[in-house]
């Protein structure tokens, strides 16, 4: 792959400022790109966004270094293409979220999580050092320690945008070899997430990844990943499996005890049917996803198809012609104390009843400004994304506004990448926005970029 030279880099900072300038005063600020991994509407708006063209690069992989190994990447570079740069040597990202086309720049400023969180932490937490372009025009220079740094994850465009990051890598092997473990129990499901958080072992086994699902009340399965560079690490496997073809990965967790994949494919292992997410096109019917072309399996593809489902109300109309209920969209992903996650699957089951529930630990490394997790301890991340038959009241999200009292009353937080509901005094305790605010009066102090209760909540 060919590596971004830093002249080029430079040009496309320029046409970034030059883009910004031409934005007249007072007109939203937004990002010029083609695809996007967020779930909440935006009000329209007929000026042009920021021209972000030329910087999604990879510009430097370093093996051996002073910081260990390294990649320099700028801020729109997807973790797809990210991946293909550093692989050759060996190396990914301390935490690689699932979908190819999240950005780094996203995955800072709008949190991540995948496999290794409950080691590695969240993607922002792996940053060294990074260039933001802020609301005053300015490229600022930040490291871990500066009030822009420590204010910038979870901010989400409110402080800027990231043009370029220096981020450390890992090494990693050829394969992943994964055991998926049963459990009927979610309180021990958590004492096992515990133990492997603190040893990085289970069963004598080294861990390197752990994530699960919950399919139904009683059916838990902790999936546990091993690199390795032996090809025959799996007793019983032939070789590795293929997810991105016939084959569904997230139906494997139910059938099969171990499994064996290449690093590649186990990176993307959930984008090529969206998690579960693709069987509402279709995707997972055994006639259609064998004329479904295997370069349209993937995560883009699936939301732009949303994207028209949401322009034409497709799934609305022919709801009212079946006579069925209006549906309310529940798209979250929650982060609550690991030893409340039964509480909360017990309490969402009841409540909301969707399933499949993906389960992922992770535990913060430090403390930051606006997403308070405790460092050092051990959280779940629940995602569900899905629609459930409410009625007339959808409208008003009362789905939604219940998962937010309840991840609050269990201590948890939720992720700001979809809907949310809160009134403007309790979004401001939960994500400490005056702390945020702050530091925004220092680099954005025409307030030019919009806020994040704004953003968030208001859907500016």
């Amino acid at each position: 792959m060919t590596l971004r030279a830093p002249e080029l880099h430079r040009r496309a900072v320029a046409r970034l400022a030059a883009s910004y300038d031409a934005i007249p005063t007072g007109s939203p600020v937004r990002l010029a790109k083609s695809t996007t991994n967020l779930f909440r509407a935006r009000s329209a708006v007929s000026t042009p966004g920021l021209d972000v063209s030329g910087l999604d690069g990879v510009l430097s992989v370093e093996r051996d270094g002073p910081d260990g190994p390294v990649a320099e990447v700028q801020g729109m570079c997807t973790y797809e293409t990210l991946v293909d740069a550093t692989l050759p040597h060996g190396l990914i990202p301390l935490v690689v979220p699932q979908l190819r086309t999240i950005t780094l720049g996203g995955a800072v400023t709008g949190l991540g999580i995948e496999s290794t969180s409950f080691r590695n932490g969240l993607p922002h937490e792996s940053v060294l050092e990074m260039d933001v372009f802020t609301g005053a025009g300015e490229v600022v220079t930040t490291r871990p320690g500066d009030d822009l740094f420590d204010a910038f994850p979870n901010s989400y465009g409110s402080l800027g945008y990231a043009t370029r990051l220096r981020i450390r890598l890992e090494p990693v092997a050829a394969y992943v070899a994964l055991r998926h473990v049963r459990f009927d129990d979610a309180g021990l499901l958590a004492k096992t997430m515990a133990q492997v958080a603190e040893t990085g072992e289970h069963d004598g086994h080294v861990v390197h990844g752990m994530d699960g699902v919950a399919f139904a009340p009683g059916e838990y399965y902790l999936t546990l990943a091993r690199w390795t560079d032996d090809p025959a690490a799996v007793p019983g496997v032939a070789g590795p499996s293929d997810y991105a073809g016939q084959q569904i990965y997230f139906r494997s967790v139910q059938q099969r005890d171990q499994d064996l994949l290449t690093m590649f494919d186990y990176l993307w292992r959930w984008d090529t049917d969206w998690f579960w997410c693709s069987g509402a096109f279709g995707a997972q019917h055994p006639l259609l996803r064998r004329v479904w072309p295997r370069r349209w399996r993937r995560s883009d593809v699936y939301m732009r198809l949303l994207g028209l489902d949401r322009r034409f109300s497709i799934a609305d109309r022919l709801d009212r012609r079946a006579g069925r209920p209006q549906r309310e969209r529940v798209v979250q992903d929650i982060e609550v104390p690991a030893e409340r996650i039964g509480e909360f699957l017990d309490w969402f089951d009841a409540e909301v009843g969707m399933r499949p529930v993906w389960l992922c630990p992770l535990v913060a490394r430090r403390a930051w400004a606006t997403y308070p997790l405790e460092p050092g301890r051990l959280f779940v991340n629940a995602g569900f994304w899905g629609t459930v038959h409410v009625g007339p009241e959808a409208t008003d999200a009362p789905l939604n506004r219940a998962i937010e009292e309840q991840v609050t009353a269990l201590g948890g937080h939720k992720s700001l990448y979809s809907e949310a509901f809160y009134d403007e005094e309790t979004f401001g305790r939960l994500y400490h926005t005056d702390d945020l605010a702050a530091v925004k009066r220092r680099y954005d102090p025409d307030n030019r970029l919009t806020n994040l209760y704004d953003k968030a909540v208001q859907r500016r």
